[in-house]
This record gives structure tokens, sequence and C-alpha cells, in this order.
């Protein structure tokens, strides 16, 4: 129920929205004098409505352009203090997974993964909130986590639930929800291989904005198509103008010139069209014609065909033969030339199954029987979370297999940073285990709060991001019990990691705001509720070491020792490190070796400990926090 206004007209409003009526590409977006962004009038537009010539103005210039834009490139490139705390109670497989589940705003995890999966994504696929009206907008403040900003800028209320919404009347209604992606897929970008592509559902509502964004952000030259989804099947007869049946997916390669489509598998209707009537030895074909358009054929392609049984086959006014004469002759000696079961009929090319490819090209109209529709996606989840309707807009798993099977190979990492119900895992276990694949996920969820009243609420799940994490284990057990045996070593756990502050105190950070008086309490620049396997992950990040591979925790010497993928690292963060340890750990010879800075028995060990490394393992990169 909408509240009265309490106030008198605004008339200038009202004014633009009469000449909105008459002049819809007069309509802008712009900062008033207050700081505040409104719908205005683009003047010097509205001056050239009402000229019959042309009107001197700024200088014209082919781009996509809002309020914020400058904003949302400074926060993308911004630096943030955060790391990526592990949470093992809530993680399968913790310690053998590939597999990765972020929990925290996307935009500070992009940023967190920016050095250990620079130019390693094969595929990143997103469903970004649409631009509706209803949806919320990420309102970005860089200095600050989400939480933070959220109850500063009173957007939500004391248990923590977002009270904003991006309605038509608000002045930004494409500003902000083009700066909320700006950002995060000026940083996705970086993370996509050179061979890499990306796959964004949208609607009609920002579709055309969206294209033209990407154009600036991936390059013009890098669009791949627009895929059109049927995601309904019947239609909506309770609508003013039209049924709306389909959704889009924007594609755009990092590097176009390096990214090519995989065939997808050829149907059991294509293969039947290929059959074999005379027994030919090297299997079945089907007639394709012999002819073309004359127009395109040179002299020798035009002659009077005399078939094996001394019938003459003249050529269709405007076509030539496709073969010249002798290599014609040459075919029909083979028995590559069908001239049918009697053999008068026009004669026909054979084209066998074993010489076309092994595969089709994909086509740009998905239809909701190869991929899904929306409705199959809800009886997805239904089927999961049969005590209560937790999702509303998923996506189908089949749309997403069909994204895997065109755009990765098996053993690729796809990106989703807009998880919502975890369709894109679900889809890449279920891909995995039908081709015995050893494809990736990293999916990222901010923890946005279910409502009170909502169905997900009623089942018990405080947040979206607890949804995602379910699906994924509930999936995961259904896959692995219907595989047991045709895939007993399918990954179907993932890693927990949140987002938080980072492990260092803000002296690490800014020392120069330390007085003397403070110095004897920051001898451990680290916090103190922070853990080793806290300060493990902070170190990957920082090293740029994969956080999907595989950790082993060993005591060496009463010291307890991570090792990551063997010994790509080895991390110990123990009190009272000393050089009879040291030693021990060399003879390993990991890549990396780290400790805590305050974690030495003595000045003299921290000295030595460099030493001791160039002399047993030399090629050990040795590092403290």
């Amino acid at each position: 129920m909408e509240k009265l206004k309490l106030h008198s007209p605004d008339l200038t409003q009202a004014n633009i929205d009469k000449l909105a009526a008459l002049f819809p590409n007069c309509v802008a977006e712009a900062r008033g004098a207050d700081g505040v962004v409104k719908r205005s009038i683009d003047f010097d537009q509205l001056r050239q409505e009402l000229s019959p010539a042309i009107v001197e103005g700024p200088q014209e210039r082919y781009q996509l352009n809002w309020p914020g834009k400058r904003e949302a490139l400074l926060t993308a490139n911004a630096p943030i203090a955060k790391t990526l705390r592990p949470c093992r109670e809530e993680s399968v497989d913790f310690d053998t997974t590939q597999n990765l589940f972020i929990e925290g705003d996307n935009l500070d995890a992009l940023k967190l993964l920016q050095e250990t999966y620079l130019n390693k994504v094969k595929l990143i696929y997103i469903d970004p909130p649409y631009n509706t009206g209803n949806d919320f907008v990420y309102e970005d403040d860089f200095a600050e986590d989400s939480a933070s900003y959220f109850e500063r800028s009173n957007q939500t209320d004391d248990s923590g639930r977002r009270l904003n919404a991006n309605t038509e009347s608000n002045g930004r209604f494409h500003s902000d929800w083009l700066s909320m992606l700006f950002s995060r897929l000026k940083l996705a970008r970086n993370l996509l291989r050179d061979d890499g592509v990306i796959f964004i559902s949208i609607d009609d509502n920002e579709q055309a904005n969206l294209k033209r964004m990407c154009d600036e952000i991936f390059g013009e030259e890098n669009f791949i198509s627009t895929i059109v989804w049927e995601k309904r099947y019947s239609p909506q007869n309770a609508v003013k103008w039209f049924s709306e049946s389909h959704d889009f997916l924007l594609v755009f390669a990092k590097n176009k010139l390096n990214w090519f489509p995989n065939l997808l598998e050829r149907s059991s209707e294509m293969n039947a069209r290929y059959k074999n009537p005379d027994n030919d030895p090297r299997g079945v074909w089907k007639p394709v014609d012999s002819t073309a358009q004359g127009g395109h054929g040179t002299k020798t392609q035009f002659y009077e065909l005399i078939a094996p049984n001394g019938k003459r086959h003249t050529l269709p006014n405007g076509r030539c033969w496709l073969y010249t004469e002798s290599n014609l002759k040459t075919l029909i000696a083979d028995n590559r030339i069908w001239f049918g079961a009697d053999g008068n009929n026009v004669p026909a090319i054979k084209r066998f199954l074993t010489e076309v490819k092994q595969g089709t090209a994909c086509q740009t109209i998905w239809k909701y029987s190869d991929v899904g529709h929306s409705q199959d996606a809800k009886k997805e989840v239904n089927d999961l979370f049969p005590e209560s309707a937790v999702f509303d807009t998923p996506k189908p798993t089949r749309l997403i297999k069909r994204i895997l099977q065109v755009a990765t190979d098996k053993d690729d990492i796809a990106l989703d940073f807009f998880s919502g119900s975890a369709t894109t895992a679900d889809a890449v276990m279920q891909m995995n285990a039908e081709d015995s694949g050893n494809r990736k996920f990293i999916l990222v969820q901010i923890p946005e709060v279910c409502d009170e009243k909502s169905e997900a609420a009623k089942a018990g799940f405080k947040t979206i991001a607890e949804i995602s994490k379910e699906r994924i284990r509930r999936a995961g057990k259904k896959i692995k019990s219907e595989t047991s045996i045709t895939a007993p070593d399918l990954d179907v756990g993932f890693r927990v990691l949140k987002i938080d502050s980072s492990n260092m105190k803000e002296v690490f950070y800014t020392p120069d705001a330390v007085t003397q008086d403070l110095l004897s309490d920051q001898v451990n620049n680290i916090r103190e509720d922070r853990t080793p396997e806290d300060l493990l992950f902070q170190v990957l990040l920082d090293w740029g070491v994969d956080l999907a591979l595989p950790i082993a925790r060993e005591v060496i010497a009463d010291k307890t020792v991570f090792f990551v993928d063997t010994n790509a690292l080895a991390a110990c963060f123990d009190e009272g490190v000393n050089e009879e340890f040291v030693k021990l750990l060399a003879k390993r010879a990991p890549l990396r070796a780290v400790f805590r800075d305050s974690g030495f028995a003595s000045d003299s060990v921290k000295i030595n400990v460099e030493q001791i490394f160039k002399l047993m393992s030399p090629g050990t990169e040795v590092k403290t926090i």
C-alpha cells in the first residue's frame, strides 16, 4: 500500500513527464545541484527536436553513458583489505574437493580472485537480478563491507532485510543497475582465459543497455551472439500486450579469434536420415543434390550425364553439375553416386555418416523441449526441497548444461558470481557424471536475508546463500547415488569460503597511526579470533595459489604444518619455531614456505631461516606474515 505524499505537487517532475510522453529520447538521468541523481531532460536534444536546423551543442559520441559510471570504474579498481575465511562445517569434502562456494558480495569476491584465477576461467555464466523495478540493486562502497553499508544507508531493518527496491520512479532506475554490473563485469573479464567466454541471462528491460555495456568491456568485435531461450511452454492470457515467452543469453568471448563453440551431439532423429539401401560397406548414407546454381559454375560443369544404364540426364534450367564430368565419372566408379534402386533416378551424391561432422552447430534459438523451461526449473528445485518452495526464479539445469556443452571441455573451470539457487553447480556435477569430466565450479552468493514471510524462511533458511549451499549438498547426494557405479570418483564436494575483514590488524596497513605508547600491544599483528587455517587461505590469496588445491595437515617436531598440493606450499603459524624444526621442514623441499613473523623462538632463528633454506632447499621461496 502506497503512502500519501504529504507535500504539494512537484510541477517540475510533472512537466518532465509531459515532455517524456512527447519526446522519450530526450529523457535522461542526471545529477542535480544537490548531488542527487534524478530523471531530467536533455535540453540539447530537445532543442534539436524543435529546430529545423542542426543545433550546436556538445561533441557527439557513440557511447553508453550514465550518472555513476566513473564511480563504478573507480569502485572496480579500488583495493580492499579483506580475505576469505574457510568454513569446514558448512563444506563437503573440504580437503579434497576442487569446487568453491564463496559467501559474500560478489564485487569483493571478484577482487579477491584477481591474482589466483587471472586468465584461468573458461566459462562465466551469470543470471544477474533483472531490472524489473522490484529486484534489489547492489549498492557499492569499497570502503566498508556490504552489511555495514546497507545498515548505514537505511536499506535494512533491524533483522537485516533489505528495504529498498529499484522502482521505476527512482531517478537512477537504469543508472544503479548499470553501475552494479559494470564494475563486476570489468573484474570478471580479467579472470577469463584468452579462449574463454561469458554467457549472461537477461530479459528485455536491460538487454539493449547490457549489450552496449558489454561491447565496451569485452570489445564489440568479441560479441558472439544473442541467444533466445524459450522459457515458457504456454502463453499467458492475462497480459496487456504480448505474452513473453523468452529470455536472452548474451554471449561475449574474451578473444573471438580464440573461442569456438563445441558441436552439439547429433540427435537420433538426425542419424535416422542416413540409410544403406545398397548395402554399401562404407556404412549408412543419405542422398545429396548433385547440382548447384548455374551462375556459380564453370563451362566444365555444363554437360549431359550418361548413367551406367545408358539413361541420359540433362540439367534443369539455371543449374549446373556440382562436379566436372571427369570427376563425376570417378565418383560413379567409386559407387558414390546413387541413381535409385532401378538406376533411373536423378543422380544424387552419397553423403556417408562417417564423413560428416560428428556433431551439429549450436543454433541461436533454444527451445524448451531441448533445454527446459521455467516450470522445469521450479520442479527441479522443489524435488530437492520437498518441504517448501524455497526459490522463485531458478534456471533449469538443462539450460546450463547446454552452455557447458557448448563452452567447456572436461577439465575447465566455470564461474557463476550470481549463484542464486546454485543451478550452475548442479549442472556441472551432472555433466561430469555423464561424460566422466572433471569440470570445477566457483560460485559466489551474497548472504541476502530471506523475507521472513517467504517459504524459504518458513523452512528454516535465513539467507539465499544457505539455500545455495543446501542445493549443492542435496543435488550432489542425488547425483552420486544415481551414478555410484559409473562415476565412483565424482567430485560433489565444495569448500565454503566466507568474505571477511583481513586477518591482519589495522596496524599492518597503517603503521604510522600507531603511537609509541601502543607499540607493546602491537607485537602480534594478527587478529585474535583468527585460526591458522584462516591465515593459510589469506596466504594462498596473496601468493596467487589455487584455492581448490588439496590440503594436508601434518605435525613435525610438535609443530602443525599445512601442506598444499603435497609440496606446492608449506605453512606453519605456530609459536616457538626453532632451527631444528626449520631444518626438518627444509628437507621436504617445498616450493614455498611461510611462517608467522612473530612465531620464531628468537631473532637469531628468524635471521637464519633463509640461510637454512638456501643450503638445504635453494628452490624454496620463504616469506612471513
